[in-house]
């Protein structure tokens, strides 16, 4: 496997993540995902993509380096998804592990990330890979 990270305006994100990324976020569209990536870029977002051998884009993630009163340093997990079709390959893990060294590297106290409720499949590898349910987030849709 080959996990790289892609700057904005990078092919990649469209041609190679984005059918990926759209296995968890089925709205993005290839102009969407430009518009929040060049937003976001300067609030810290960043992609980062997994390839395996034949150079296939097999897992993604966004995440952004922050920090915050209640945590200090850390790095916050915006998506995290392995094509289905690669799912316990070790692409997941191995994406997770990528995101906790940078983590570390950059001195964070936490890597963390939120998960829908409905998502059990993913709540199990989270458990696996020894992650805690440390809070509930609550959250407001507005008109």
């Amino acid at each position: 496997m080959k996990i790289i990270d892609l700057e904005p305006g990078d092919q990649r994100l469209v041609e190679d993540m984005l059918p990926v990324l759209r296995e968890l976020r089925p709205h993005l569209t290839a102009d969407l995902l430009g518009e929040v990536y060049a937003e976001g870029h300067a609030q810290g977002l960043r992609f980062t993509a997994v390839y395996d051998a034949d150079g296939t884009c097999v897992g993604a993630a966004g995440w952004r380096l922050m920090a915050n009163t209640v945590d200090g340093r850390k790095l916050y997990v915006d998506d995290l998804v392995t094509a289905a079709h690669a799912r316990s390959g070790g692409v997941g893990r191995a994406l997770l592990g990528y995101l906790e060294e940078r983590a570390r590297a950059a001195g964070c106290s936490l890597l963390d990330l939120d998960s829908g409720t409905q998502r059990a499949e993913a709540h199990r590898f989270y458990f696996r890979e020894r992650m805690g349910v440390i809070a509930f987030h609550f959250g407001k849709a507005l008109d």
